[in-house]
């Protein structure tokens, strides 16, 4: 049996697209792995009731956690890792590594903060309004502020004691 597909399925697609992309990119670091995380997500949301009008809200939200599982998960990343070229040469290789060690201790800080404040802080930083960001998580919205700057600080103590643990 084949479930049905929205009707509203490629309109929401079309509109919400870049965003979706654009709040797990923040998580992941990576177009690529973002495109797969929002085509989990848009199938998803294809089976999903929710309206299209709470559409964009739900999709970011279920981006953030998506992005986090396959963050916290990595074995997405490890075997891009593995299957990327190795011959590339990057103008300066020194700051590369560099920039890929900092990418990657803060995306290992971010999959260690709790949920709802690691889903705060990206979808803050991906752009959406503390409005948008209560409404997502079903916060107050002034306790997103607070959420946004607990999750800050609880980043910078993760990127701290792990600075220190290596």
């Amino acid at each position: 049996m084949v479930d049905a597909v929205r009707a509203d399925l490629e309109v929401v697609f079309r509109r919400d697209y870049p965003q979706v992309v654009a709040v797990a990119a923040r998580v992941l670091g990576s177009r690529d792995e973002a495109e797969d995380v929002a085509q989990e997500v848009f199938l998803s949301f294809g089976r999903s009731r929710v309206p299209a009008d709470e559409a964009p809200r739900w999709l970011s939200v279920a981006a953030a956690h998506t992005a986090l599982n396959h963050l916290r998960s990595g074995r997405r990343r490890a075997a891009r890792e593995e299957a990327a070229p190795t011959d590339h040469v990057a103008p300066d290789i020194a700051d590369d590594v560099v920039t890929r060690e900092e990418r990657r201790r803060v995306r290992a800080a971010l999959a260690k903060l709790p949920r709802r404040q690691a889903v705060a802080l990206v979808l803050r930083h991906s752009g959406l309004s503390y409005a948008d960001v209560a409404a997502a998580l079903d916060l107050s919205p002034g306790s997103v502020g607070t959420t946004v700057r607990r999750a800050e600080s609880a980043l910078r103590e993760e990127l701290s004691t792990h600075a220190f643990a290596d």
